[in-house]
């Protein structure tokens, strides 16, 4: 029986540091999928794939026409896809602006989510995990848009915890406070680094996750701070 993996959004910072653990780990076959790529894997096993507007079903759709459906096979995938938009009170948001976050944390995903459900549903069995954030789940001033986007993207996932049951589909997110990134440390200079949670890190808690999907599904795993 083959393990197959993919990864969407896997040449971003916290894509890059998880796709670096897991491409060691016992997958059989790894797809990569992004706008970009900034680095080449030389790996039999790894293919990169580009993509487009992942908010347009067609595009989601020829992303999953590289993947071959298999009976015997665990599918496995990961999505860092999102956006992140923040600085104003409920009523300086505009309509265009939350409508923008919800295509980037939601719409994305639904689409990854309907298209990988279907892969699943025609294979062994399989697990999927989002990337959410802890301000989901614990408001914070100034994230209305942001927040609100990730939080239907939580519902996003525990119904299909529900509802992939009947497929052998596992669903699970992860939500991350603040990542230790490049564009996050130039945002926050003055704070401790030593506490932020490494996408290594990520890496390789969704690899455990997922060598553990049967019993996890459902689940979102809020990641606040590291300590030594």
């Amino acid at each position: 029986m083959k393990k197959i993996l993919l990864i969407f959004g896997a040449n971003g910072e916290l894509g890059a540091g998880v796709s670096k653990v897991l491409i060691q780990k016992d997958y059989d076959e790894i797809y990569l999928f992004d706008f970009k790529f900034d680095n080449t894997f030389h790996s039999d096993k790894v293919k990169q794939v580009l993509v487009s507007d992942l908010s347009d079903e067609i595009n989601v759709q020829r992303a999953f026409d590289n993947i071959k459906e298999d009976s015997n096979s665990e599918y496995f995938l990961f999505s860092t896809i999102g956006g992140f938009f923040g600085g104003k009170k409920i009523w300086e948001t505009s309509f265009d602006e939350l409508m923008k976050m919800f295509r980037m944390n939601l719409l994305t995903n639904f689409n990854i989510a309907k298209k990988f459900s279907l892969l699943v549903a025609k294979s062994k069995s399989g697990a999927i995990i989002f990337t959410s954030a802890y301000t989901a789940n614990h408001p914070e001033e100034n994230k209305f848009a942001y927040g609100m986007s990730k939080s239907a993207l939580s519902y996003l996932v525990k119904s299909l915890s529900i509802e992939g049951e009947s497929i052998k589909l596992s669903s699970m997110a992860v939500a991350p406070f603040i990542l230790d990134t490049k564009a996050n440390r130039e945002w926050m200079s003055n704070a401790d680094f030593s506490k932020w949670i490494k996408p290594e890190e990520v890496g390789e808690l969704v690899h455990d996750l997922f060598r553990n999907y049967k019993i996890n599904s459902g689940n979102i795993i809020d990641l606040k701070l590291r300590f030594d």
